[in-house]
């Protein structure tokens, strides 16, 4: 089998070139481009593309790479909504996920969030890189015994239910789907937890359900000083909605590692760059902001395990074998 790797970075051909011997008879070609309709010309004699999670896979998308004779989309990453599956489908290609690499890299990442823009740490750590040791603008709030709401208890908001009851937190959890061994977590309708939670942690996949699901109709249900964390997807936020909240006085901290606006934007660098229009820009204007580049997935554990997965998925497709990580059945 061939693979060929789209928007590939250092980090990618490092990983799947250091595993890539573990798997006999799976060649990959790596290209920095990304895929698009005018770039799926370029997996012509392979039977295999994958991407990440910021791939546009349209229609017109999934359509040309049919036309090119590709037989499997491998997607490196959990997330699959950036896939037109009706398309797939119909073109007869089976499309592959990663969906457990490391579910405590990214709750880890949450947490990490969460203490950094309740802390103000982020402030702090400029301000002593000018030798100003001053306090005043850094006052936090204690996160043991104050109650933290997780919204989905799959495998990532199950790590992070974990973690907040190990610092002490009451845990309760929205999910149409409960995780009956997290016997620690009290489940409750969604409003209640919205008008319970100190602190509210987004783990759900996006769908046309959860779009948007934070708004400003959703976020007046909060409390007063609440703390908001998404690791999840950008889109399940509102941005406008969450700006003018903020604007209210409403969130005493938001920790964001992915935002709507990503798409143009992640894992490249524009430290140069004049940005012309940026809802990102007027989120980091927030002294309790703070945003992250989507890399909660990023540890060396979860990146061997994507890796190892990936070409897990690429051997299984190849010997004509299904396994729990096709999304196309």
């Amino acid at each position: 089998m061939k693979i060929l790797f789209y928007d590939t970075k250092e980090y990618d051909r490092e990983y799947f070139e250091k595993h890539l011997p573990e798997y006999p008879g799976i060649e990959i070609e790596f290209t920095k481009a990304e895929l698009q309709v005018r770039t799926a010309a370029l997996a012509k004699d392979c039977d295999a593309v994958c991407t990440f999670v910021n791939a546009d896979m349209n229609s017109d998308v999934v359509r040309s790479l049919a036309a090119e004779g590709i037989r499997l989309i491998l997607l490196r990453c959990a997330g699959f909504n950036q896939v037109d599956l009706d398309a797939a489908k119909e073109c007869g290609i089976t499309v592959m996920r990663v969906p457990g690499y490391s579910p405590e890299a990214v709750a880890e990442h949450a947490m990490a969030l969460v203490l950094t823009a309740c802390r103000r740490i982020h402030k702090a750590y400029n301000r002593v890189r000018e030798n100003d040791f001053s306090l005043p603008g850094l006052t936090g709030v204690n996160l043991y015994q104050k109650t933290a709401g997780i919204i989905g208890t799959g495998k990532i908001g199950a790590a992070m239910a974990r973690i907040c009851h190990g610092f002490g937190m009451n845990v309760i959890a929205f999910d149409m789907y409960p995780n009956r061994e997290l016997d620690f977590v009290s489940y409750v309708p969604l409003d209640e937890l919205l008008a319970q939670s100190d602190l509210i942690s987004l783990h759900c996949p996006l769908t046309e359900a959860t779009h948007h699901m934070i708004n400003l109709e959703t976020i007046e249900k909060m409390k007063d000083g609440v703390i908001l964390v998404n690791t999840s997807r950008g889109g399940l936020i509102k941005t406008d909605d969450l700006i003018e909240g903020n604007r209210r006085h409403k969130f005493f901290a938001i920790g964001l590692d992915v935002y709507e606006e990503e798409k143009n934007y992640v894992y490249e660098d524009y430290s140069s760059a004049i940005l012309s229009h940026s809802t990102t820009a007027r989120l980091l204007s927030f002294p309790n902001v703070v945003i992250t580049s989507h890399q909660g997935f990023f540890t060396q554990e979860a990146l061997t395990a994507i890796c190892r997965t990936t070409l897990e998925n690429a051997e299984c497709f190849a010997n004509g074998e299904m396994n729990g990580n096709v999304v196309t059945q």
